[in-house]
């Protein structure tokens, strides 16, 4: 598990090499301001191992955020990711790893029939009940959520997920009511609160791709101040505090072109009533943001608007774009797809510039 004096050590360790704020706080530790993705690539050997010189490569140069999914890259990534954390010359306890539970996850290459392999390998053997599954291939369900973190945490080789996101919730809007989802999530919550309480997991959140972007009439939407309101009540359905939950962490998607998480006004402050964007709403929560797609699937390495480059530090469009999103206000670390070495050292050497200030950040809007 991640420490405050591992990953203070670590900051120490590489801390030099890069600009002022891009080692940030989360929880009582640090982290790296530009983290590891691992979704992009084809299910072969050959990308295994080109991804884990590059996350190794990663860790080894200041990046301590690794972000996975048991479903990514056909269900290969999460061993990727450990034999990198293993195999890199950095503590364990200096890396926040970050995993996730929702989608059901193939077995390291796509099935010539996924419905007849979701159904023989987890419908049968009552690892899911088929009522608790959107698009035939989601669910949050308590237990279902459980076997997925004895997956991941076997599939990674450690004791403990640093932070543990139920992944798109808001697929399963598209087979039942909202108020039926938020009720799911309260109930993935509660079995998360009682993962913390083991030890399994230290924190969780909600990763997502629409939910907390688009507006409130938006079938894909869910209120942040309701997604908040589930982690409290979770928390005292398990015997806990109420202002003293899990709940630490929101993922989406934060680029140039995708920056509707700022602009757009779509939560409600639970104190004032106020509409604000979901960056704001996480700024006033204490809420961690990690933004996904920094690089828009890789479509921002050939350029950005010239109007918005001009505002931003960098050496390369791909590394404009990065500070771009470690710009953000609520942004703990964007998360960058790292599959070849030395796409991780230009990435990472992004965080040798300064990001925008508030004010200017600001001013790009305008």
């Amino acid at each position: 598990m991640a420490t405050r004096d591992a990953t203070w050590r670590y900051r120490d360790r590489f801390g030099d090499r890069y600009g002022r704020t891009f080692f940030r706080r989360f929880g009582p530790g640090v982290v790296s301001s530009i983290g590891a993705g691992s979704y992009q690539g084809e299910p072969t050997a050959a990308v295994d191992d080109r991804h884990r010189e590059a996350l190794v490569t990663a860790l080894e140069n200041g990046c301590n955020v690794l972000d996975t999914a048991p479903d990514y890259r056909c269900g290969r990534a999460e061993g990727v990711v450990g034999d990198a954390l293993e195999t890199a010359d950095v503590d364990r306890d200096a890396v926040l790893l970050a995993t996730k539970g929702g989608f059901v996850p193939f077995d390291g290459e796509r099935p010539d029939d996924p419905a007849g392999y979701v159904r023989e390998r987890f419908v049968e053997p009552g690892i899911v009940d088929p009522a608790d599954l959107a698009r035939g291939s989601h669910a949050i369900a308590p237990d279902f959520l459980e076997t997925m973190l004895d997956r991941s945490l076997d599939a990674l080789g450690v004791e403990t997920i640093d932070c543990y996101y139920v992944h798109n919730p808001e697929t399963q809007l598209e087979e039942r009511s909202r108020e039926a989802v938020y009720d799911q999530i309260e109930a993935a919550f509660e079995q998360l609160e009682r993962e913390v309480a083991t030890g399994r997991i230290d924190r969780y959140g909600v990763a997502s791709w629409e939910a907390f972007r688009v507006p409130a009439d938006h079938d894909q939407h869910l209120s942040l101040s309701r997604v908040l309101d589930c982690a409290r009540s979770a928390a005292e359905s398990v015997g806990g505090d109420a202002d003293d939950h899990g709940f630490a962490a929101i993922q989406l998607p934060f680029n140039v072109h995708m920056a509707d998480a700022f602009t757009r006004a779509h939560h409600e402050d639970p104190e004032s009533g106020e509409a604000v964007s979901a960056l704001e709403f996480a700024h006033r929560e204490g809420l961690s943001v990690f933004a996904s797609a920094a690089l828009m699937g890789g479509e921002l390495v050939t350029g950005l608007p010239d109007d918005i480059s001009a505002e931003l530090a960098g050496d390369s469009p791909a590394q404009r774009a990065i500070n771009f999103a470690r710009s953000a206000p609520a942004v703990a670390a964007a998360l960058v797809g790292m599959g070849r070495s030395s796409h991780v050292r230009e990435d990472l050497a992004a965080g040798t510039f300064d990001p925008l200030g508030a004010s200017a950040f600001d001013a790009v809007f305008e």
